[in-house]
This record gives C-alpha cells, structure tokens and sequence, in this order.
C-alpha cells in the first residue's frame, strides 16, 4: 500500500495545492498526491470553494521541468481516478506503467468522485433513483423518498472545468505548454469536449472504451431537466456480475483482482462504504458534446482502445467514432480477450504498452493511422 504524508504548498496562479509524497512508492518512482482548490461550477456546488483530488507517479529521477512529457488520466462514469488507474495491486497500475517510461503521470478526480468535494446532495439516499432506493441502503432510508436534488448534481460543463483547472496545474507545476491526456469510458467525453475547448493545451489523447453516441447532444440544454436518480450506486454484487457478462475468454480476469478493486473502491468512499451492503456512490453526469458534428472538427491525434468482449461500450460505437474523427493521425485498437475492464485484465500490458507508444510517438506498431488487432491469436 502506499502512503501519503500531508504538506502543502501553493501554486502560482488561481488554484492552490496541497501535496504529500509517498516513501512506498514502487521502485524507480516518485508518488505524491495533490489537491487543487477551485471555485466549483457544478450544480451541486454552483459558486463555492471545492478540491479535487490529484495523484501522481513519477520517475524518480531528477529532471529539468519541462523536461519530461506530461499525462493526465481523467476516469469515467463511476469508478475514480485513484483506482480506475493507479491499484495498488502489483502490476496494474496504468500510472505506473506509464510512468516507467518516462512520463510525469498525473490522475484527476472530477468533482463529485473519490477524494475530490462531494455535493452535500450525494450524501441523501433520497437522490438515487427510485429502483435504486429499494435495492440499497436499507436502514439508511426507511422506505421511498423524495430527492433533495432533482436535477443533476454535476455535468459534462462542470467536468470540462475541473480539467481545465487540473491541465493548468499540471502544466504550471512540470513547466509545458501542452499534456497528453488518457481516459476511460465516459472519459471520452470529458476529454474529447475539453481537448475540443482547449486545443492549444492538449498533445496528445488515449482513451480506453470511449463512450460516444453519433447522435447525442451538442451542448447543453437551457435548463437541466428533471432526472430519476442524480445519483448512482454500485455494489460488489453489481460489479462482478457486470464484468461476469463481459467475459468471453477463460482466464480473461482475476477474481481476487476484482475483489481487491472494490475494496479500494469503497476505501476512496466512506460514506458509501457505510450505506448496506457497501457501495460506491457517484453522480449521474448528463453528457452532451461528444457527436458527429463535435468530433469532426477535432484534429488533435487519437488513440482508441477497444475490447472485444465490452458490452458497456459496444465496440461499434468506438468504430463509428474513429470514422468520424476529423483528424488524420488515429488509431483504433481492437483488443481480444477484453471487456470494459481491459486494464484490470490479463491483455492490460498490451492495452499500456500502446499508451505509451502512443504517447511517445504518435504510433502504434509503427502505425500512426489504421486499424490495429492486438492478442489475438493466429488461430482466431
């Protein structure tokens, strides 16, 4: 386990820092965390102070700032960044991986996730959806109730904030104009719609399972609507069997693996932790900006990653996307023996070692551009 001793200091532009390093960190590198304070656009925080959380592997060895190239990890829809990325577990750490090859790594919290501030709102059994409410909490809520919160806690606008005050931190703590950015699921749109908005800071994207739907919203509507559920849970009984229905190949994925995931799962939410049978909270995000209109404009270079067995993702979608992706530098990877879960996986190595050539050079197998089949076998 690695552990983070607290001591803060403050950074130069409109966001401060508290940041802590880790005396366990695996060898050759360098782990601290970071939290940066914000002036929050989420709904659930419209105009107050907030923190997001910020985890970082890094070489270990000195270097010049601005030396190294810079990546932020940016989650999806429910699981946060501290696990989606960087488990403890030996050998699945994406950050770590990365890291090992040069790379400062850094992964972000959005608002409403893991460590980062949590809306008050995600704190009342009453904002999960009504089928929700009868599955989960029993004791908490003692029978239906109506929402403190009707409308969505946080949004896809809020988490384009969030990154953008993560990207300025980065890039003002390494010394560089740009950072690379990697993602999973509907770390598609947040980093698609913010690479979209901020161009000139990005220099490269990953991302694992990006969610895209051709048709969907361009932007946001003038008024939130009404939703049943700003907020979300998810148990371990819910977890496992939703990897259960992804696999299609023996030995695709570990159980104790999965079990040691959910436990660092419910130890980045307490409060979940509590509600029976142990659960990890998050709000429900409306996504908009993730289109064919949107991403045909976009021209910065794209790595997408999708696994043969995803049935969160489909991997149509992430075809359909890697058609309409205006630039030319992009590659899509069709990787076997996968689901949604890839990097918890026994292909993960396949899935870090593009990330990274991808991120050094801008190819993949020499690629820079195509469609790429990965651990298949010739048999298959």
């Amino acid at each position: 386990m690695r552990l983070y001793l607290p001591a803060c200091l403050a950074a130069s532009f409109l966001v401060a820092a508290c940041a802590s390093s880790s005396p366990q960190a695996p060898a050759g590198l360098v782990a601290r965390e970071h939290r940066v304070n914000v002036v929050s656009s989420a709904p659930g925080l419209a105009g107050q102070q907030a923190q997001l959380y910020l985890r970082e592997v890094a070489p270990a060895a000195a270097a010049e700032r601005g030396a190294r190239p810079v990546v932020l990890f940016v989650h999806g829809a429910g699981t946060p960044a501290e696990v989606s990325f960087d488990s403890r577990r030996a050998d699945y750490s994406w950050l770590d991986a990365v890291a090992r090859a040069g790379f400062d790594t850094f992964a972000v919290d959005m608002t409403g996730y893991g460590r980062s501030s949590r809306p008050p709102a995600m704190n009342d059994a009453c904002n999960l959806a009504r089928q929700q409410q009868a599955r989960f909490v029993p004791g908490v809520i003692p029978a239906a109730c109506e929402p403190s919160q009707a409308t969505a806690i946080t949004t896809m606008d809020s988490d384009w904030k969030d990154i953008d005050a993560a990207v300025d931190f980065v890039r003002a703590l390494r010394g560089v104009e740009r950072v690379s950015l990697v993602g999973w699921s509907q770390g598609g749109p947040r980093i698609a719609g913010y690479t979209a908005r901020h161009p000139e800071k990005v220099e490269r994207i990953a991302v694992l399972a990006p969610a895209y739907t051709r048709d969907s919203a361009l932007s946001a509507p003038a008024s939130l609507p009404r939703i049943d559920g700003a907020l979300t849970v998810q148990s371990r009984t819910d977890f496992i069997a939703n990897w259960d229905r992804q696999v299609g190949c023996p030995g695709q994925y570990d159980a104790a693996v999965a079990k040691d995931i959910f436990d660092e799962m419910l130890e980045s939410d307490p409060v979940g932790a509590r509600w029976a049978p142990g659960v990890r909270r998050a709000p429900s995000v409306p996504t908009w900006g993730f289109n064919r209109e949107t991403v045909a404009g976009e021209r910065i270079p794209f790595l997408m990653i999708t696994g043969e067995h995803d049935k969160q993702v489909d991997p149509r979608r992430v075809r359909e996307l890697y058609e309409d992706w205006g630039g030319d530098n992009k590659v899509l990877i069709d990787l076997a023996c996968s689901s949604h879960n890839a990097m918890w996986e026994r292909n993960r190595q396949l899935l870090f070692q593009a990330t990274i050539d991808w991120l050094r050079d801008g190819k993949v197998n020499g690629t820079s551009r195509g469609v790429l089949r990965m651990g298949y076998s010739e048999a298959r």
